[in-house]
């Protein structure tokens, strides 16, 4: 024990020591940059002009080869997609293949295979190269696009387009885009039900004929695989692809703003609000400024929990889960982006933050414990992608495309430990233009519009949909009342005379999630009666019924009396057609104008119940039919239209809705509905 006492009190005096000579005041200097040992390629170039990159690692059996295109697309115009398309459309089947003969092929080895716009990438074990190779070749070389499977695209990315216009990061993606770059710019265009109804087969043909060439081509092989090998197999494989003069497309740079434009869009319900700061950057791959401006960006927003924006809107100020920003060089025009969720209430104070963010890191120096925290980030991670052989082969390419020294990326640490904060501050001066800046906001547009005028010098705030047009704000006639709306809507489902001859009400319908169908059975019966069950492959896995007074739900988390504001809401929704009761029960009804929905002018009616609930409503201007509706719940905004109205006994029911809750969407179709067919009360009992 006393040994044990001498040598402890030997240490602490050490300590002490060791103390009292370091000044923690002062950070430790940092040490030189890391050696970097990026490996060496081989590279050789097929008469046909088809330049291979060939990097070698033997560390697992398997070889991948990533063929690229090195080309400007040209702009679209009124066939935007069929560039996409005709990309994913080449493995869609050959001269020599179906394109189930293609899957199965590639299957039966194990291999991966996926094609696009600018090339194909393959990998699979070395042992199938060959035979990997062969279906590779045989798609590149052959595609045949086959007409029945480009109308199951345009089918696939039509539904995509609906599912993408109730999320807000896309809508604002589609606008900024459209705004920084112009609609004539490739990377201004948007795709459209209407431009995807104009491809043809010989449209993905012709794009295909002009640009997959291999005098503007790169293969990169990277595996268990030596120059030698490779250069066996693309003679052999890839030998025959006819070289051509491929088109030259040359765009103009974007025209810089004058002052920040502030836009909006629509996402009706929404108790949050997409906000984006972007501009164009000019800044190509390969730029002497890359370091520095990397550096810059990784301190403001980029990526790391440190960075200021996550500091600012989340730690600091509680507006979002988090923030951050994106800087990217491009061979035409690189691109800044700051952007966050945030509260509707703090739409205004998160951009104001943002751009005060901009602000500074472009009039005061960031401080040496930012510098070098964010120059030790980078190192690390680095560092980390360098143990990923597609990196390399990814750094040998770039190298190759943009002319870089060879030594590029070996020396790259060493110019990011060069950076100084003068260096931080002239990179932020060059390239944040928070003054010539798209300034965006989806969320709630009678909430966030007023907002957002602060920060436009003219106080113009344009609204734009998920296409990027304006929306023209009209305003209903005068003499159009809510009321008026309301009555034209019973009269247009059948008159208040038939609804309220109803006295009971059954629907069956039927939806599919993750591909497991969903049967939904709702009943309502007079006087405030409501039951309604959703079951599984026969099996209920929830229900909720209502007897007058006494209200019960159950679910797999169990059973659940309701009570107070829940009963009252399900009171609510017991009404078999509550718009009859509107005038009685004091709900307030507020019209706001004239919206488009799916192509049809409607008018846009606020609905706000006793409750305390709201839903916004819109009725069709020419025909008084409901087809959208909206109403907020603690999940968020439920988006619910309707379509496919159908007479039953005299009365309008639409059988077909989609409804949007979150991230995910239902469509719902009825397949039963019976009227006044004298439903069992025993149905309503409460157990």
């Amino acid at each position: 024990m006393k040994r044990i006492f001498s040598i402890i009190t030997l240490l602490t005096l050490v300590t002490g020591i060791v103390s009292a000579q370091l000044d923690r005041s002062t950070p430790p200097s940092p040490g030189p940059a890391p050696e970097v040992q990026i490996g060496d390629y081989d590279k050789f170039t097929l008469p046909n002009g088809l330049t291979v990159i060939v990097v070698e690692n033997n560390k697992v059996p398997v070889v991948s080869y990533s063929l690229s295109l090195d080309v400007t697309l040209p702009a679209e115009g009124n066939l935007a997609g069929y560039i996409e398309l005709a990309g994913s459309m080449l493995r869609s089947g050959t001269s020599n293949r179906t394109k189930a003969e293609i899957d199965e092929a590639v299957d039966f080895i194990g291999a991966t295979l996926s094609t696009g716009k600018k090339g194909i990438y393959a990998s699979s074990l070395t042992k199938h190269s060959d035979e990997l190779l062969d279906i590779m070749s045989d798609i590149l070389l052959n595609p045949s696009f086959p007409e029945d499977e480009l109308k199951k695209q345009i089918t696939q990315y039509k539904t995509g387009i609906q599912a993408n216009k109730e999320e807000p990061s896309v809508i604002a993606q589609n606008i900024a885009g459209k705004l920084i770059y112009g609609q004539n710019d490739p990377y201004g265009e948007i795709v459209s039900e209407e431009t995807l109804d104009n491809i043809s087969a010989e449209d993905c043909r012709n794009y295909y004929k002009s640009y997959f060439r291999p005098n503007t081509a790169y293969l990169v092989i990277v595996g268990d695989i030596n120059a030698k090998e490779a250069k066996k197999q693309t003679k052999k494989y890839f030998g025959d692809w006819e070289k051509a003069a491929v088109p030259q497309n040359i765009f103009p740079y974007p025209e810089a703003k004058k002052e920040p434009v502030v836009a909006i869009s629509n996402k009706e319900g929404a108790n949050q609000s997409t906000i984006v700061v972007a501009h164009e950057v000019n800044l190509t791959p390969g730029h002497p400024d890359i370091p520095r401006a990397q550096v810059m960006n990784s301190i403001l927003g980029g990526g790391s929990f440190n960075a200021r924006l996550f500091q600012n809107l989340r730690e600091d100020k509680a507006y979002t889960y988090g923030a951050g920003s994106s800087l990217n060089s491009d061979e035409r025009v690189g691109s800044f982006k700051a952007s966050a969720q945030v509260r509707t209430s703090v739409t205004d104070s998160a951009l104001t933050e943002i751009l005060d963010e901009m602000k500074r890191i472009r009039t005061e120096p960031v401080s040496d414990e930012e510098l070098q925290l964010v120059k030790n980030s980078i190192t690390g991670t680095f560092g980390r992608a360098l143990e990923d052989p597609q990196t390399v082969a990814r750094f040998a390419l770039n190298i190759e495309r943009y002319d870089l020294p060879k030594d590029y990326y070996e020396t790259y640490l060493q110019r990011i430990a060069e950076v100084t904060k003068e260096d931080v501050l002239n990179a932020a001066q060059k390239y944040l233009k928070p003054e010539n800046a798209v300034i965006l906001a989806v969320g709630n547009a009678s909430d966030i519009t007023d907002k957002m005028k602060a920060f436009s010098p003219s106080q113009k705030v344009t609204q734009y949909n998920y296409y990027g047009n304006v929306v023209e704000k009209k305003a209903a006639d005068a003499n159009v009342s809510a009321t008026g709306i309301l009555a034209d809507y019973i009269q247009a489902i059948g008159g208040s005379e038939k609804l309220a001859s109803v006295n009971d009400l059954k629907m069956t319908m039927t939806m599919s999630v993750q591909g497991m169908g969903i049967s939904i059975e709702m009943l309502q019966k007079k006087p405030g009666k409501f039951y309604q069950s959703t079951s599984m492959n026969g099996n209920v896995v929830s229900m909720q019924v209502l007897n007058g007074d006494q209200g019960k739900m159950k679910t797999p988390m169990g059973e659940q009396n309701l009570e107070g504001e829940m009963l009252k809401k399900m009171q609510e929704s017991a009404t078999i057609f509550p718009e009859l009761m509107f005038s009685k029960d004091g709900t307030e009804l507020k019209l706001e104008g004239v919206e488009e929905v799916n192509g049809k002018e409607t008018y846009k009616v606020i609905v706000s119940k006793p409750s305390g609930t709201s839903t916004t409503a819109f009725y069709g201007v020419e025909d008084g039919l409901k087809y959208k509706e909206v109403s907020e719940t603690p999940q968020g905004a439920v988006s619910t239209t309707f379509d496919n109205y159908t007479d039953v006994n005299g009365i309008l029911f639409p059988m077909s809705m989609k409804q949007k809750v979150g991230p995910q969407s239902f469509d719902v179709e009825v397949k039963e509905i019976a009227v006044n067919k004298g439903i069992d009360d025993s149905k309503f009992e409460i157990n």
